[in-house]
């Protein structure tokens, strides 16, 4: 899970039912974002849509749709029409929703355009904060339980999952939630202080850090993060489990199950050739995000295995509130 290969879709599928990709996009098409302005999900669909535009020769109308763990903004596209004029702009959470108890549906509904790239999981600071590094952390925890405000979006959401990480090696961890509608917003609150502490995406955190008005504490990785070579890594966490690291975030563009092969395949060359683009790359790589670029069997493959390994971890620290077994998904 480590490397992935750059890769740019260069096939169309010839009118397989309904409307020509000859002619789309006839109309606006809607990109739904799952999460909150300025969070990483949103950095991310705003960078690589104009490209996506220019490609298509059409306009792609972003909307920020939050709340129920990006559920409201899923549930919104699966009930529309499979013609490929709603894209959800998603994140990894709906491969949650089952085990969560947050919705029936997940990205087994929807057709991957691409998975565009992954993120890096970082634990961010309050400037203010007693301690200054994940050591730190925890012994201040232990010693005043119940106190320290950890910023969170959601049951399923990225900052839960680190916390459940957190909980299983260190054998619990005694904090509040403080939940907000993405990481964006969160981090905004961790600034001024509202939170002590935040599980965040590197790509999102990078340019607080850079300005000093938060503090890393650890990168969740096998390796350091080249863009922060000094904060060290929990590598710890792949002890006595299934290989938790590396693990993080993902974003990607989907439409809905049923969307004619040939709209899909015009989505998926615009999208492809839009990640290649230089100054997308550049910023990727300034933010700390990995490229990915895949779509069609690689892109399941991968979200299969991320689903298993993360539905798994969360079952054994006991915040599920269904067996992923119950929905066919095997223990990695």
């Amino acid at each position: 899970m480590k490397n992935f290969v750059i890769g740019v879709a260069t096939a169309l599928v010839i009118g397989v039912g309904g409307a020509s990709a000859q002619d789309y996009p006839t109309k606006e098409i809607q990109g739904i974002i799952q999460w909150g302005a300025g969070g990483s999900t949103d950095v991310v669909m705003r960078a690589v849509t104009p490209h996506a535009e220019t490609v298509l020769g059409g306009t792609v109308v972003m909307q920020n749709m939050t709340g129920g763990v990006g559920a409201i903004a899923l549930n919104h596209v699966a009930d529309g029409a499979a013609d490929g004029y709603s894209l959800l702009m998603g994140a990894e959470n709906p491969l949650l929703y089952k085990v969560m108890g947050l919705g029936d549906k997940d990205y087994s509904d929807f057709t991957a355009i691409s998975l565009l790239a992954r993120g890096t999981p970082i634990l961010v600071a309050n400037m203010d904060a007693p301690f200054d590094d994940y050591a730190g952390m925890m012994d201040h925890i232990r010693a005043n339980p119940g106190e320290v405000r950890f910023g969170a979006t959601g049951p399923g959401g990225l900052p839960s999952v680190i916390s459940a990480m957190i909980a299983y090696v260190e054998g619990g961890l005694d904090v509040i939630a403080v939940p907000y509608d993405g990481d964006g917003p969160a981090l905004t609150a961790l600034q001024g202080g509202a939170v002590d502490v935040m599980p965040a995406v590197l790509g999102v955190a990078i340019e607080g850090i850079r300005a000093g008005t938060m503090k890393p504490l650890a990168v969740f990785d096998t390796e350091a993060s080249p863009k922060l070579p000094d904060v060290p890594t929990v590598t710890s966490f792949n002890d006595g489990y299934e290989a938790l690291l590396p693990w993080g975030p993902f974003f990607g563009i989907f439409v809905k199950n049923g969307t004619p092969d040939d709209v899909v395949a015009k989505l998926q060359v615009a999208y492809g050739e839009a990640v290649a683009q230089p100054d997308f790359l550049e910023l990727m790589d300034n933010r700390g995000f990995t490229v990915m670029n895949i779509a069609g069997d690689e892109a399941r493959d991968f979200m299969d295995r991320w689903q298993q390994t993360t539905t798994w971890l969360l079952h054994d620290a006991g915040i599920t509130q269904s067996s992923p077994e119950d929905f066919g998904i095997p223990r990695p």
